[in-house]
């Protein structure tokens, strides 16, 4: 797999995003995440491979960029097409299909054909879940962090309330990668970036 380098992932998210400003905010997160997956990294144990997690982390929102206006507002009514738009900007920008996994494969803890279809997403039928050990990362370390205005960082037990709504399963989903990859401390993160945590 071709492993893009920070400087190259940057180039992509400047050549895609349609205003500074959401290029800081989608960057910023997504340079949180890589944070957040990095510390898990270091104190699960887990084996993964370091490269395509950062590079995983550093990409996986990038199909948010389509869905601003020319407003600057972001269509929220088709958020949950940004994994898939993400993955079509890859593979056309000819990045392998692992890579472009990580975009389609992140949202909430994993979409179901059963959810796509039951819930009327605005998304071909299919299944998009994680399924290696990086992608399973990246998909958890992205839930410690949002991109609200303002942006702010969330607690585990946050995130699991919040998706506990979208019924057991998922609340399931969530604790088993709590426990493959343990909770992350916030607090540098909170420090640097002066974002809320909720």
């Amino acid at each position: 797999m071709q492993i893009p380098d920070v400087g190259e992932i940057r180039d992509l998210h400047v050549k895609y995003a349609p205003s500074e400003e959401a290029l800081d905010l989608v960057l910023t997160h997504c340079e949180i995440v890589w944070s957040i997956a990095e510390q898990l990294v270091s104190v699960s144990g887990v084996d993964v491979d370091a490269d395509v997690v950062r590079a995983g982390s550093l990409v996986h929102d990038i199909g948010v960029y389509r869905l601003y206006d020319h407003t600057g507002r972001v269509d929220q009514a088709h958020y949950v097409r940004h994994g898939v738009l993400g993955h079509e900007i890859l593979a056309a920008e000819g990045f392998s299909e692992e890579l472009c996994r990580f975009c389609s494969c992140h949202t909430g803890v994993g979409l179901t054909r059963s959810d796509v279809v039951g819930q009327g997403l605005p998304l071909p039928p299919g299944d998009y879940v994680a399924v290696t050990n990086e992608e399973r990362l990246v998909m958890y370390a992205d839930k410690f962090h949002s991109k609200t205005t303002p942006p702010k960082f969330v607690t585990a037990d946050s995130y699991a309330a919040y998706v506990a709504r979208f019924g057991e399963d998922k609340r399931t989903a969530f604790h088993g990668m709590r426990g493959l990859f343990g909770v992350p401390d916030l607090g540098e993160l909170v420090a640097v970036y002066s974002h809320a945590v909720t």
